[in-house]
């Protein structure tokens, strides 16, 4: 693994333990608590969403995270009802 690898994969880790148990977090708390770059931040989380164990809001310039069973329910209840705004 090259360095960026190293860094996403522990960013990747560090935020499921966090959110895990904490359940929801901004995109600027994980950033800063975990002191991440912005690209690291993000790839960390694109992996996550694929993994479909987070989901993601926009809210302003940050996004709203959510992990686990609500994030499990939100994207089922986003997939029943396309069409419905949020």
């Amino acid at each position: 693994m090259n360095p960026l690898q190293e860094n996403i994969h522990d960013a990747v880790n560090k935020m499921s333990d966090y959110l895990a148990a904490n359940s929801k977090a901004t995109s600027w708390q994980l950033k800063v608590k975990f002191q991440l770059s912005s690209s690291v931040l993000y790839l960390a989380l694109g992996q996550l969403l694929a993994q479909g164990k987070i989901t993601l809001e926009a809210d302003g310039i940050n996004y709203n995270v959510t992990w686990g069973a609500a994030a499990v329910q939100k994207q089922a209840a986003e997939a029943a009802n396309p069409f419905q705004p949020n």
